[in-house]
C-alpha cells in the first residue's frame, strides 16, 4: 500500500490495534484508511502514541498539542509563540509531555487541571517517559535532565555530558538511558550510579534508536546498516562491540524501528529503501526496494508483522513482513 502526500512526513505510527497514521509538514494527520484531518495551523514537527494508543498526538509549529483520531481533531494544549518540537506520552501514567522552547510541560488529558511546567537553561530537544510513566528524561545541551512527571516544585537530577543532546530512549527496565547527540555518536548512563557509558564510531548523525528483544539490544541509524548494541546485563554495552546488520556501503540508515519485547527491526536509508530483519537470524526482508527521497519516518507495529514508512517528499507506505 503507497500513498502520495506532497508533505514531508514527520512522522508514521501504529496505533495499539495495528493501524498506521501519518503526521505531516502540511500539518495533516493523515490513517491509512484513507481519513485526513487537519490538525495544525502549519506543519507538524512532532508526534507520538496517545496514552490509550487509539489515535495520534501531534506537536506543531502554532504551538498546538492535539489529539487526532479518524473521527476529528482536538487540542490538549497551546503554547502561544512556541514551536512544539518533541511529544510524549506514558500509556502507565496516562500523562503527555512536550517541548516547547526552554520548557518542559506534563498535562494530564483526563484532568483538565493538571498542568507542570519545568524551566531548563538551554532548548528542550526530546522528551521521553521512563518505562513506568513517572520520571521524564529531557534531552538538552550540556546532558540529560530528570523530573517526576507530577511532582511540581522539586530540583531535577542531572546526568551531564558535554555537547548537544537530540534524542533519547530508556531501557524497558528503566536501568539504562541512552541519548543520540549532535556529534556522530551516542552517550549513555546506567541510571542507578550515573556510570557513563561513549558510544562511537557512527559515520553520520544518530538520528533513531529503539530498544529491542526485551531491552537486551539497542539498534540505532547513522552507520551503513542498523547498529545493535547488547544491553544484557548489569553494564549494558560497557566493553562490548556492536554489530552491524544490513551493511550496504552505497546508503546510510536514517531511521529504525523497533518494538521492546521482539527481536524484528526495521530500517530506513537516505536513498528511500526500507528492509526488515529479524535480528536472531539476520536475513533481511526488502520491503521498499525502489530507490527515492530519504526516509524520515518509520514505524514497526506491535506484532511486528507491518511496517510503515514516509519520505522528505511525501511518498509513504506500508507493507507486511514476511
Amino acid at each position: 500500500m503507497n500513498f502520495a502526500f506532497d508533505a514531508y512526513v514527520t512522522a508514521a505510527l501504529f496505533d495499539r490495534a495495528g493501524r498506521a497514521s501519518f503526521a505531516l509538514g502540511d500539518g495533516s494527520v493523515r490513517f491509512e484508511g484513507g481519513e485526513s484531518l487537519e490538525a495544525h495551523d502549519g506543519a507538524v514537527l512532532s508526534a507520538c502514541l496517545p496514552p490509550t494508543g487509539d489515535g495520534v498526538v501531534t506537536g506543531g509549529d502554532d504551538g498546538r498539542v492535539v489529539l487526532t483520531t479518524p473521527a476529528g481533531a482536538t487540542e490538549l494544549a497551546k503554547v502561544p509563540g512556541r514551536w512544539i518540537d518533541t511529544v510524549a506520552a506514558s500509556p502507565d501514567s496516562k500523562l503527555i509531555a512536550f517541548g516547547a522552547g526552554r520548557e518542559l510541560h506534563v498535562r494530564d488529558p483526563a484532568d483538565a487541571a493538571f498542568a507542570r511546567v519545568f524551566q531548563h537553561e538551554k532548548s528542550v530537544a526530546d522528551v521521553a517517559f521512563d518505562p513506568k510513566g513517572r520520571r521524564l528524561a529531557v534531552a538538552t545541551y550540556g546532558g540529560v535532565w530528570l523530573w517526576y512527571a507530577r511532582i511540581a516544585d522539586q530540583k531535577p537530577v542531572t546526568l551531564k555530558w558535554a555537547g548537544s543532546h537530540i534524542a533519547l530512549a530508556w531501557s524497558p527496565d528503566g536501568k539504562f538511558l541512552v541519548s543520540a547527540m549532535q556529534e556522530n555518536q551516542l552517550h549513555g548512563w546506567r541510571v542507578a550510579d550515573e556510570k557513563n557509558m561513549r558510544m562511537g564510531g557512527y559515520p553520520s548523525k544518530v538520528k533513531s534508536l529503539a530498544f529491542m528483544s526485551k531491552g537486551n539490544l539497542l539498534a540505532t541509524s547513522g552507520a551503513n546498516g542498523a547498529v545493535c548494541w547488547p544491553f544484557a546485563g548489569a553494564t549494558g554495552p560497557m566493553g562490548k562491540q556492536a554489530a552491524e546488520i544490513g551493511w550496504d556501503e552505497s546508503a546510510l540508515t536514517t531511521r529504525i524501528a523497533a518494538t521492546p519485547d521482539r527481536s524484528w527491526l526495521a530500517a530506513g536509508l537516505d536513498d528511500g529503501r526500507v528492509w526488515a530483519c529479524d535480528v536472531t537470524g539476520e536475513k533481511l526482508v526488502p520491503l521498499k526496494s525502489d530507490k527515492g527521497a530519504a526516509i524520515t519516518a518509520l514505524a514497526i507495529s506491535p506484532d511486528a508483522k507491518r511496517v510503515a514508512w514516509g519520505d522528505e517528499d511525501g511518498g509513504a507506505g506500508v507493507a507486511e513482513v514476511g
